[in-house]
């Protein structure tokens, strides 16, 4: 353990250095890849700090108390017995910081709602489950842009894609991927009938041109006049535009913006963003599924939450964790679930490192 703390201590130093180099800081991605490594490792070096110190000051008392006298071994020995106190709560705390983070967790992400079973009741919930994310993220002082979206003229949204930016966005919505359930009275039914209504949520980490190369040459390019509900023409410009990735024939569109280039961005970040995650599914398939995390791992046909009104309750069926119905959808309760299941994937990942 001392050898394996030393080497991260001084690899750490060493990036301290290069954060200082005239070369780096002319470069302002290196820069900023750096210092984004730099803040990641910040927590470990110091507790790995403490530990060596804590080894360090036990050994030193050690040889001490050889040539101590009564009084000096006895205020020694309450110092050994001080910093051997502290050693297996740091091991446990440097053994959970040395688990591999997930490298998407720092990247903002695309998140997809689309209506499932239900009717219009379920673009209503498709509408409410955006309201939800949209005060949840407010709060955190994260930036929502809407890219793409379908309104439903009974209210809510068939589809609505949003890119949410910020600290540290993917590592707190990835949990909010799958099928979403809702059980109430809808506003339409006239005789109190309860009835079940989904909706899915995608939530897609932001993919860098670096991290996912696209052939212009893969790429068909349709643009329309954008539309509104209805689908009457909302102006007379082909303004949105629609992406067809051929090898994959995944089709992204977008028709929310000012202007067509606007919209191609938009498509643009959107289709990198989903070809991204297929890779990310095909490399978690070659890795097996006995490695694969039941907490979080994105896969929309799973119910991962059902919200029941009439009984004022809200449960997450992974780790069967229950709130309120007016907490989570209309409240501010939503934290309090994704931090049980970031809790939750914590204990996992610290029991298989044991």
């Amino acid at each position: 353990m001392r050898d394996k703390l030393s080497k991260i201590i001084a690899a750490y130093e060493e990036l301290e250095k290069k954060l200082l180099d005239p070369d780096v800081l002319a470069d302002p991605k290196e820069y900023a890849r750096l210092a984004k490594e730099h803040a990641s490792q910040a927590e470990l070096v110091t507790r790995a700090r403490e530990y060596l110190q804590a080894l360090d000051d036990i050994e030193a008392a050690k040889e001490m108390l050889h040539e101590a006298d009564a009084e000096d071994k006895a205020m020694l020995q309450e110092d050994i017995s001080a910093n051997e106190a502290k050693l297996p709560e740091l091991e446990d705390e440097i053994k959970f910081l040395l688990i591999p983070a997930d490298p998407n967790d720092e990247k903002d992400t695309i998140v997809e709602i689309r209506a499932g079973v239900g009717g219009d009741e379920a673009a209503i919930f498709a509408g409410d489950l955006f309201k939800m994310y949209q005060r949840f993220c407010e709060g955190r002082g994260w930036k929502i842009q809407i890219l793409s979206s379908s309104p439903s003229e009974a209210g809510g949204f068939k589809t609505i894609e949003f890119k949410v930016s910020g600290d540290k966005v993917y590592s707190v919505l990835k949990y909010e991927s799958g099928v979403h359930r809702v059980q109430r009275v809808p506003k339409t039914e006239s005789q109190g009938r309860i009835q079940t209504s989904t909706a899915t949520v995608a939530v897609l980490p932001e993919a860098d041109e670096i991290d996912i190369q696209i052939d212009p040459g893969d790429l068909r390019i349709d643009t329309y006049c954008a539309s509104g509900p209805g689908g009457q023409c909302v102006n007379t410009t082909y303004s949105a535009v629609r992406i067809t990735h051929l090898p994959t024939n995944t089709v992204v569109q977008s028709q929310d913006q000012r202007s067509q280039i606007q919209n191609r961005e938009v498509c643009m970040q959107m289709l990198r963003a989903r070809l991204y995650e297929m890779e990310l599914e095909k490399q978690q398939a070659e890795q097996g599924a006995a490695r694969l995390s039941q907490i979080g791992h994105g896969n929309r046909s799973e119910k991962i939450r059902t919200y029941n009104q009439p009984q004022d309750r809200v449960t997450d069926h992974r780790i069967g964790f229950n709130s309120t119905y007016n907490g989570v959808l209309l409240g501010d309760s939503l934290s309090s679930v994704i931090e049980a299941l970031a809790a939750a994937e914590r204990a996992e990942k610290l029991a298989q490192a044991v």
